[in-house]
């Protein structure tokens, strides 16, 4: 089937947290945005007709995810996209990638020890970890023109001191798009073995890599001391429908979480939906997935020629993975709160502050939109800039 990617939908309406409700965000309800880590884009046909064939059935009960067609749905996907095999016993359902990884964090660490991140970093991990009363210890990654290089010797440092008990770690990277490699998934595995760190994995952006990049689940160098979180949703856009799971080898450790799911927060019925819409994707999506791929790459491409002709102060590099585009602004000569003014009031278009992610020298981008909202969006950013 083929997708037509540069239809546009309008989400007006539709209580959509980047469309209706913007003015949260940027103060204004009157910009086009390009914000949160949904896409513009509709679902495979394969979702929308599993959807539509469950919603004829008129009551929707209670709903069990432990079943071969959930559980073989996420193993046959991940040995068709990534060649990994993944054992069915480890699966197990959770609402989202992170209340996985706050619940892990509570179970694998004290009040008061640390928490390890590669910065910049997805801005819910900061509340997530020191809102559980837990320390948060930056390891900054290289430049987009060192190719975002791990700090071997600050990881290394880190990992050593006693109190670190967990390394939060996003492959691919939001927001810089970096998609770490085996040598240093391998590396890293090591280093966290040797110091016995737990290791949370967030692989929700996996399917969303390109040409000359390569994801591996971080499971085929570990199974021990690892929890690997990840979901369909950012790939199919279906967050609404609610609805991740994660790979947990630890007998012991996915019993503990089964019953903070089930005993302790009540969580263990899912979603009918998210449910129908993960099955359905991962057995249907592979070539929504293919096509979606190269629109997207397509898109990083014309803003990659748009900043090199019109806007050539901003440095961008092209990600290796995620449908965000991490700009780097420091060369405009304004702070992040001038520029964000400029952005939003006078070229009315919401692009996100690199400051929510850790470093106010960079804009972050969502992308996943038809061509005529990047084109239009670019136009207000080049408008805003140069007023």
């Amino acid at each position: 089937m083929q997708y037509d990617f540069d239809k546009v939908i309008d989400r007006r309406g539709t209580y959509s947290t980047q469309w209706d409700y913007i003015q949260d965000r940027f103060g204004r309800s009157d910009i086009l945005p390009f914000s949160i880590s949904d896409t513009d884009f509709p679902v495979p046909v394969g979702v929308q007709q599993a959807l539509e064939k469950r919603i004829k059935h008129p009551i929707y009960g209670y709903t069990r995810w432990n079943h071969e067609a959930y559980k073989n749905s996420i193993v046959n996907w991940f040995k068709a996209q990534n060649q990994a095999p993944i054992n069915p016993d480890w699966i197990v359902y959770s609402p989202s990638v992170v209340f996985s990884i706050a619940t892990f964090i509570r179970m694998k660490s004290a009040v008061g020890e640390g928490v390890a991140v590669f910065t910049p970093m997805y801005d819910a991990f900061y509340h997530v970890i020191e809102d559980n009363q837990r320390v948060l210890i930056p390891i900054r990654l290289g430049s987009a023109q060192q190719d975002y290089q791990i700090d071997w010797d600050t990881l290394e440092t880190v990992l050593k001191q006693a109190t670190t008990r967990i390394l939060l770690l996003t492959n691919p990277h939001n927001p810089t798009g970096k998609v770490f490699s085996a040598q240093e998934l391998k590396r890293i595995s090591t280093l966290c073995r040797q110091n016995n760190v737990f290791i949370i994995s967030d692989d929700i952006h996996k399917d969303i890599v390109y040409k000359g990049s390569t994801y591996t689940p971080i499971t085929m160098y570990t199974t021990t001391d690892v929890v690997l979180c990840c979901s369909a949703t950012k790939t199919f856009n279906t967050p609404g429908l609610i609805g991740s799971y994660l790979f947990e080898p630890d007998i012991s450790l996915k019993t503990r979480f089964l019953s903070e799911l089930k005993q302790k927060n009540a969580l263990s019925s899912a979603s009918i939906f998210g449910i129908e819409s993960q099955i359905a994707a991962y057995n249907t999506g592979s070539d929504y997935l293919e096509q979606l791929v190269a629109y997207l790459q397509s898109n990083f491409d014309y803003l990659s020629s748009f900043l090199q002709e019109h806007l050539p102060e901003i440095q961008f590099k092209q990600p290796e993975a995620t449908y965000l585009a991490w700009m780097d602004v420091s060369q405009l000569g304004l702070t992040a709160e001038a520029l964000q003014d400029k952005l939003v009031n006078t070229g009315r278009v919401g692009i996100m502050s690199g400051s929510t992610y850790g470093d106010s020298q960079y804009l972050r981008m969502n992308v996943a939109c038809p061509i005529s909202k990047l084109q239009e969006g670019l136009k207000r950013m080049e408008y805003a800039i140069r007023s």
